[in-house]
């Protein structure tokens, strides 16, 4: 049974959603059965941590703009944790159609298992990322303990929250740029990169499994002197308790660029390609991109770039590429007998 209204072909209407982004060449297509009876045709995003609001506004504007073009009605079901957790429940079978996920390794994970192809990341504008962020500092209003740069936060004393990076994709991007900010000072080395880091693990009390969880254990539970924390998060946590924190940005922190990409055997499945890639290019449409700036994440696309420049800081960013890849990185610090299991030993 098919349906009874025509549907533009695949390129002109993911070319549509996109706004101009790349389109994506196949055959016409037609609707599913399932529409055709009147059910909405459902989609999976299993996304990591922080990333709820910026799908919940996103989801809303691309189902009315589905609707509009189409004709046809649809649903985005959301799932959030930390984004190595995430990458393994969809290994381990979560029928997530689209993976927008905190970096780039927890992806390639599920293209190792065959679920996805090893070159998606080739297939969307920018490496898959449709925006960046970086890492800052959230204090208790006022900064009582003094702290303006990484160094400041193995003063003894202080309380550091951070997520766990055998779970959390923020958490590796937070290690990382500490390493890097070790690296550059006077005499910095790998020795002494490894030697700061692992102080500063000393200071952290708690690790939760996401970024979310460690944003609720200091700006919630009043645990901690100092979160490490997604520049999103930072900036949500003011909104939602004003007067209560303040934002630090360091000297240097790191170039986080969260990759999305389609999960090919789960939507060729479902039959749910066409929707799904049109999501993921609806991020890079002029909307998308408004949307993304109002979720304080810094797009790509240069007018809404403008358009939120004054809120995002300009800092030197360390960027994945020096620490050889995600790849590399990954077996480097976070595998098993990683450096961080030579430097973490939870009490």
């Amino acid at each position: 049974m098919t349906s009874s209204f025509l549907t533009p072909s695949r390129r002109s209407l993911i070319k549509a959603v996109a706004g101009g982004a790349a389109g994506l060449a196949a055959p016409a297509i037609i609707t599913s059965a399932a529409h055709a009876a009147g059910k909405p045709l459902t989609l999976l995003n299993v996304s990591y941590d922080p990333t709820r609001e910026l799908y919940k506004a996103v989801n809303a504007a691309y189902i009315k703009f589905w609707k509009d073009r189409t004709g046809q009605d649809i649903l985005i079901n959301q799932s959030h944790g930390g984004s190595g957790s995430q990458s393994r429940s969809i290994i381990d079978g979560l029928a997530a159609d689209v993976a927008p996920l905190a970096l780039g390794y927890d992806i390639d994970a599920i293209a190792d298992r065959g679920l996805l192809a090893k070159g998606w990341q080739a297939r969307l504008p920018e490496n898959s990322s449709p925006y960046t962020s970086t890492i800052v500092f959230l204090v208790k209003k006022g900064n009582p303990w003094k702290i303006h740069d990484w160094g400041d936060l193995t003063k003894p004393g202080i309380e550091v929250i951070t997520p766990n990076p055998k779970t959390s994709g923020g958490a590796r991007w937070n290690f990382l740029a500490a390493w890097a900010w070790a690296l550059r000072q006077p005499g910095g080395s790998p020795a002494t990169a490894k030697d700061f880091v692992g102080k500063l693990y000393k200071q952290v009390p708690v690790l939760d499994t996401g970024a979310r969880g460690s944003t609720n254990t200091f700006a919630q539970r009043g645990i901690g002197d100092v979160l490490l924390a997604w520049e999103n998060e930072a900036y949500l946590s003011q909104s939602e308790f004003p007067g209560k924190f303040d934002i630090i940005t360091p000297s240097i922190s790191v170039l986080a660029e969260p990759p999305v990409a389609v999960v090919d055997k789960v939507v060729d499945r479902k039959k749910t390609r066409l929707v799904a890639e049109g999501y993921l290019n609806f991020l890079y449409s002029p909307l998308g991109q408004d949307i993304i700036g109002q979720n304080h994440y810094r797009p790509r696309n240069p007018a809404a770039a403008a358009k939120y420049a004054a809120k995002f800081p300009k800092l030197p960013l360390a960027s994945i590429s020096e620490f050889g890849g995600w790849r590399k990185a990954q077996a480097q610090f976070f595998a098993d007998d990683g450096v961080f299991d030579q430097i973490y030993k939870p009490a």
